[in-house]
């Protein structure tokens, strides 16, 4: 029965740091974006701005220094919580998933 639930965590930490690394990438993209100033209706850049905007709005209202003198730093802010939760959570879910 450990062994079901070692696998079991393993592929849920697997799963996790595979979103968060593909979100990781997603936030890059964003930021990325706001410099060029795309077309608005490109579906491309409706898909990025519709899964990173909710998330910077969150940021922005929870930190609201995270705009300086022009700057948004809130997909800064973001890149370092989605490191930290990989490098904390995902990591202790491989770990504690090793010792079942």
């Amino acid at each position: 029965m450990e062994l079901i639930a070692g696998n079991f965590l393993m592929g849920i930490a697997g799963i996790l740091d595979a979103i968060l690394s593909l979100y990781f990438w997603i936030i890059i993209a964003s930021a990325v974006l706001s410099w060029v100033n795309p077309d608005p209706y490109n579906p491309i850049v409706r898909i990025i701005r519709g899964l990173t905007e909710p998330a910077f709005y969150r940021v922005r209202k929870w930190l609201p220094f995270t705009y300086i003198s022009g700057l948004d730093l809130s997909p800064v802010v973001l890149l370092l919580g989605i490191q930290f939760i990989k490098m904390f959570v995902v990591r202790s879910l491989y770990q504690f998933a090793g010792a079942m």
